[in-house]
């Protein structure tokens, strides 16, 4: 059974930081890419950003453009979003997701193949 557990969310004054982390279980860690997406109260879902695993290729969506970092530790099958300088509007449910051999180019437009259940981040004024 494959498995994404999202974690490290919480709240936080803004100009503040934080990483999550997406823990996979149950995938060849190397064949995905995996995706960080996100979600507010009464808005669209969105991408964040991605890492192709099998090549350590990154994209990072404007939205969060400076402030934020992925990474990728295939040894732990786990993939970090480390979050800087956080402002209020990033405050939304933040996913992971995992789709096998997606270009990074359009990692938030392909259909997942596995989902996280999400982590609550709330950045505060």
């Amino acid at each position: 059974e494959v498995q994404l557990v999202e974690s490290g969310g919480g709240l936080v004054q803004a100009g503040g930081s934080l990483r999550l982390s997406c823990a996979a279980s149950g995938l060849t860690f190397d064949y995905y890419t995996i995706v960080w997406f996100r979600q507010a109260p009464g808005k669209e879902r969105e991408g964040v950003s991605c890492i192709r695993n099998s090549d350590g290729s990154t994209k990072y969506y404007d939205s969060v453009k400076g402030r934020v970092t992925i990474s990728s530790d295939n040894a732990r099958n786990t993939v970090y979003l480390q979050m800087n300088s956080l402002k209020p509007e990033d405050t939304a449910v933040y996913y992971c997701a995992a789709r096998r051999a997606a270009e990074t180019k359009y990692c938030s437009s392909y259909i997942m193949d596995y989902w996280g259940k999400g982590t609550l981040v709330t950045v505060s004024s």
